[in-house]
């Protein structure tokens, strides 16, 4: 079984919004964007508990009552796996053996004179033809199969235990060891209560009471009390502890981080109980709350590792570091105009990545959550650019905007991620050419040609028989890299202009020499400020970005060679 596709109509911020889905998906965006109600839109389908409620007048879009709420999950059944098996008997009254799909749809209409809607649920593989879920009272048949798991970011870890102590701990009544252990706490309880009556507080009370009672009736009677402590449940008290390795010492289970970590390894275990007769459903709302960073990221191993203990997963989310794990996911980005809005991508961490994910997933996530992300090849671009978006809009990150270092040239890994996610972007890549003894290979605008899709004609700046050696090539590459760009300047400014591609006219350092030569040299006192630049890149941009003024920012900003900032915020 997979999940497909959910739609949604008419139904709190959603007017009409049809998404994909996988078995695990990620729900992130801005603050009340509509994460929330998406997630209780699965839950109606799914969950008993919060279908009890009935819809009242504010679920529905505005509240338009004239119109039913409509949610639509679209499962594919096609695989004959263990969780289909749980699910055919009970659907097959309503699908035949050709469907290789499953519908479950919830229709609530408004009854004005109940002032709410009540849920009516159908199912069935053709969607126009689809039969009603038996039930009894807001009990359907669809909760004979799917067992629902709702964390919410601040769950209760003592109540959650409690609620479900019978569940968690067991008495063996056939268990020898067990018995023995029960008659103790028999016998203990008894000495107990004998020794609680013969407290001096208790004798002076008896010796109080029988005259009292005597005012009254003459008997020939005294009042005597005795202790009757009872362990009516062994475990009602029982209260998790940690306790370190190689330490008998206990803790208090206190902090909302260790806390939260307890909830998710409780409901693991109520989940495995479960699994042998039902379809484990996770939703999980904005887990990271209370969470310190390196818990978050241990949260994100939890959730998205190989365990299986999560199968089926939705997760609302404002924390990158929740994603540093994530792997074969829907990335779902819902952002609200009017009408709230999604766009989905089915994101897979690329085999080269699959060993560290999380080298990958670093990178990547942060930019999920901007609104406009710059990539760049390495951390000096990073170091220059932020300090000149610093200068021109001041803590720019708060607006949306974002730096993505890609480590190289890899952004075709990042670009259709962000693209489908609606992301806007903008690259900055080198002018790259290589040595080949047949011809001079012009890296950067094959780059250009693969990230655009266009096809700028050019490939060798020299076609064989006309092949220089190395070491002319070495000593002329950036006058051809700069003679190559003046010949194609026109294509390369329409790329820019409908792809937000820009190329460097050699590469950084060049670049930037071009804009301040006079300036560099003044910084570092060299005569070659490129070659400096150059020979430790990290460390000597951070050494430049210390000595720029505002008007050097400026005069960056608005020169050409570096209009790819001023494509990013204006």
């Amino acid at each position: 079984m997979k999940f497909e596709s959910i739609e949604v109509k008419n139904f709190r911020s959603f007017k009409d919004i049809r998404i994909k889905l996988s078995n695990k998906n990620i729900f992130f965006g801005m603050n009340d964007v509509g994460k929330t109600n998406l997630l209780t839109a699965f839950r109606f389908v799914f969950d008993r508990e919060i279908r009890k409620r009935d819809f009242i007048d504010s679920d529905y879009f505005e509240k338009n009552i004239d119109n039913p709420i409509e949610i639509t999950v679209c499962l594919d059944i096609s695989e004959n796996n263990e969780n289909t098996a749980k699910l055919r008997p009970y659907v097959k009254g309503a699908i035949l053996s050709k469907h290789q799909i499953l519908y479950i749809k919830l229709i609530a209409h408004y009854d004005e004179s109940e002032l709410s809607g009540v849920a009516e649920l159908y199912w069935g593989g053709d969607l126009e033809n689809l039969k009603e879920i038996k039930s009894k009272g807001n009990r359907f048949e669809i909760d004979n199969i799917f067992n629902v798991f709702y964390i919410d970011s601040y769950v209760d870890m003592d109540m959650l235990f409690k609620r479900n102590i019978r569940k968690f701990i067991k008495s063996d009544y056939g268990n020898e060891e067990d018995r023995i252990i029960n008659e103790e706490i028999d016998s203990i309880v008894s000495n107990l209560n004998e020794k609680i009556s013969k407290l001096s507080g208790v004798s002076e009370f008896e010796s109080k009471i029988t005259p009292a009672y005597k005012k009254f009736n003459q008997e020939e009677i005294s009042i005597s009390v005795k202790s009757e402590i009872a362990i009516k449940g062994l475990f009602s008290n029982i209260v998790p502890y940690m306790k370190k390795n190689g330490n008998d010492n206990i803790y208090p289970t206190a902090g909302e981080g260790r806390k939260k970590l307890v909830v998710y390894s409780l409901f693991t275990l109520l989940a495995e109980q479960e699994a042998y007769k039902k379809i484990n459903l996770f939703f999980v709302e904005e887990t990271e709350n209370n969470l310190h960073k390196s818990l978050q990221i241990e949260l994100s191993q939890i959730l998205f590792g190989d365990s299986g203990n999560y199968p089926f997963l939705f997760v609302t989310t404002h924390s990158p570091y929740i994603l540093y794990e994530m792997n074969q996911v829907t990335l779902i980005r819902v952002f609200s105009n009017r009408e709230v809005t999604s766009n989905s991508y089915f994101y897979k961490v690329p085999k080269e990545y699959q060993n560290n994910k999380k080298m990958m997933n670093r990178l990547l996530s942060e930019a999920l959550f901007a609104d406009k992300v710059l990539l760049v090849e390495g951390p000096s671009e990073q170091l220059l650019f932020d300090r000149v978006l610093s200068w021109k809009k001041p803590y720019y990150e708060t607006k949306g905007v974002y730096i993505l270092v890609v480590n190289g040239i890899s952004f075709a890994k990042y670009q259709p991620i962000l693209k489908k996610l609606g992301i806007s972007y903008t690259i900055k890549t080198d002018n790259d050419i290589q040595w080949r003894e047949y011809g001079c290979y012009a890296l950067g605008f094959s780059r250009l040609n693969n990230l655009s899709k266009e096809k700028i004609g050019v490939k060798y700046i020299w076609s064989e028989g006309r092949a220089e050696d190395k070491k002319t090539f070495e000593k002329n590459s950036i006058s051809y890299r700069k003679a190559l760009y003046n010949e194609k300047i026109e294509d390369i400014t329409n790329i820019q202009s409908k792809y937000h591609i820009f190329l460097s006219k050699v590469d950084l350092e060049n670049d930037l020499d071009e804009v301040m030569h006079d300036k560099l040299i003044e910084i570092f006192g060299k005569d070659n400020p490129v070659k400096y630049l150059q020979g430790a890149k990290n460390d000597r941009m951070v050494e430049l970005v210390e000595k720029l003024t505002d008007e050097d920012c400026e005069t960056i900003y608005n020169h050409e060679n570096f209009s790819c900032l001023k494509d990013m915020i204006e």
